[in-house]
């Protein structure tokens, strides 16, 4: 796939987060457990949605999140497996990953490659998106990749098995659509500006890196809540 198709791919979700997104690195203090940027609202689940857990879950997460996003990734990297051990796992936690691009071309891109690696590959949908955290040097255009960022997206994709398919999975039309589509509800929903921004049970948080005790605690009194 040439330079000019990896950039058609993210016109039509960057157009609709302009320059209104960035990820919260730019938005001061981290997240705190007592803030939050709105009332209660709906949860819906769809179908194309990427999830963990059971349905059945008392706490529903949804994590806004973008795989060029460097403060996404160390909320990965520092409090994912937790978060999977003690909630997920359990079935306290029903978590949905969605795609709020900040880099629309290139964080399209990434996902559609995530969702090809979760369809035809054993390292799964999940798993590559960890793989696109952990190597975000090789690839995400923020940090100036030496080769690229389709080279360092083929990279990772020649990790996962799915080389050959990559250019596809890269350049899928309605991959592209369902993130435009995606960041437009969140931004209509819930005022989605900044990533990572977690919705736990249909409050907005407010956006930013969390650390994990205060995560766990909020976890925590959201299930004592649906429990009480």
């Amino acid at each position: 796939m040439s330079r000019k198709q990896l950039m058609i791919l993210g016109l039509g979700a960057a157009a609709v987060i302009v320059s209104a997104v960035a990820y919260v690195e730019f938005f001061g203090e981290p997240a705190t457990t007592a803030e939050t940027r709105s009332s209660p609202r709906d949860v819906s689940i769809t179908p194309s949605d990427m999830t963990l857990g059971s349905a059945k879950a008392p706490v529903k997460v949804i994590e806004y999140g973008a795989p060029s996003c460097p403060v996404c990734a160390r909320f990965e990297m520092d409090n994912f497996d937790q978060l999977k051990r003690a909630y997920i796992d359990t079935g306290k936690v029903y978590f949905v990953f969605r795609v709020f691009p900040i880099n629309g071309a290139a964080d399209g891109a990434a996902e559609g490659l995530a969702r090809c690696a979760g369809q035809t590959s054993s390292v799964g949908y999940f798993h590559f998106i960890d793989l696109l955290f952990r190597n975000q040097k090789d690839w995400d255009p923020e940090f100036g990749p030496p080769n690229g960022v389709h080279a360092g997206l083929l990279k990772l994709a020649r990790i996962a098995g799915i080389e050959g398919e990559a250019d596809t999975c890269m350049g899928d039309r309605a991959n592209a659509e369902r993130v435009n589509q995606t960041a437009k509800d969140a931004v209509e929903h819930y005022n989605i500006n900044a990533t990572p921004t977690l919705v736990i049970n249909g409050v907005v948080q407010q956006p930013g890196y969390i650390e994990w005790p205060a995560l766990k605690s909020m976890l925590d009194a959201f299930v004592a809540k649906a429990h009480a």
